[in-house]
């Protein structure tokens, strides 16, 4: 068979495949015709993240150059089942399903490594399923997927004036699958009082939001609200520090210092106050006195005027 390749290097078939010139095919075409080659796959479920990109694995095995053969990735739950369909040296977008568009891609230059895997942009939710890596003559390669989202938590503080602790609340929204919440004291262990109240609830868009709600003393100085989701390996963390005992005077202290700084101010405003009024009084006699030193008085026998035309009428009283 090799020689009759080396002698009738175009129009070659093996199989299915047509080759129209052996050096290019040439290392894939002894692995086709000699049944040694197959198709790698991992063995366990690879998991993305929504809005991450993902390489779904798929590789000849020896590596051999595949960018002259057809490479199919499909998804049996699908219709059309093709998430991309490699041929002849072209991807094929006609054949893709619409979810997919300008989402998936292969290598030309890996394909001519052996190397066929799926680059995945822009994970969704719906992305996740159980995909087929094909090459005819080959055996297949599946890949699952799984995909998660997750989010770091909020932690929101009340003080509980009937026992005197303190009401934390630790919430996440945008997880999937369904994840559950660990409160944690400062030595990382799980917080024996308190009796978490915990909700989960699923939105629309098929994510869910976590809240839960704990009362702890305060000689938890350090408080750690968890959110893992063991399935698709995530967790987030978020830290509160509780104020101990000795910062109960806290609010008092700065009640006392709030009133002294009050005290402060209106006393500056009210010596502000009487420095004007003062310095208005005194401004307001001058002006009198000055007005009078202008003003000498004259006696016309008919009664009392001074130059500035005034009468004196105490004086006509007098002469009277």
């Amino acid at each position: 068979m090799l020689h009759m390749m080396l002698r009738h290097f175009n129009n070659f078939s093996c199989g299915a495949f047509t080759v129209l010139s052996y050096t290019v095919l040439f290392p894939a075409l002894i692995h086709l015709c000699t049944g040694q080659g197959q198709v790698s796959s991992p063995s366990k479920p690879l998991v993305s993240l929504v809005g991450h990109s993902v390489t779904l694995p798929c590789h000849l095995d020896p590596a051999a150059d595949a960018s002259q053969l057809t490479v199919e990735w499909t998804r049996s739950d699908l219709d059309p089942r093709f998430v991309l369909v490699w041929r002849d040296g072209i991807e094929l977008e006609s054949k893709k399903n619409p979810s997919y568009t300008n989402r998936t891609t292969v290598s030309p230059e890996k394909l001519k490594l052996g190397d066929a895997s799926l680059r995945l942009s822009s994970v969704r939710l719906s992305d996740e399923g159980t995909y087929r890596c094909f090459i005819p003559q080959l055996r297949d390669s599946k890949v699952p997927l799984v995909v998660g989202a997750a989010s770091s938590p909020v932690i929101t503080t009340v003080d509980d004036q009937q026992s005197g602790g303190v009401v934390l609340q630790c919430r996440s929204s945008g997880w999937y699958p369904e994840p559950q919440v660990l409160w944690l004291d400062e030595e990382g262990n799980l917080l024996s009082a308190g009796h978490p109240h915990t909700q989960t609830v699923r939105g629309p868009d098929d994510l869910y939001t976590i809240s839960s709600t704990v009362t702890v003393d305060n000689k938890h100085q350090n408080i750690t609200c968890r959110i893992t989701q063991n399935g698709i390996a995530q967790t987030r963390d978020t830290h509160v520090h509780v104020p101990g005992h000795s910062s109960s005077s806290a609010p008092l202290l700065v009640a006392v210092i709030a009133l002294i700084l009050s005290l402060i101010a209106v006393a500056f405003i009210v010596h502000r106050w009487k420095q004007r009024n003062r310095k208005y009084g005194n401004s307001q006699q001058s002006a009198k006195l000055s007005q009078l030193s202008k003003c000498p008085i004259s006696d016309h026998g008919c009664g009392t005027t001074d130059f500035c035309g005034r009468r004196d009428t105490k004086m006509e009283q007098f002469s009277s």
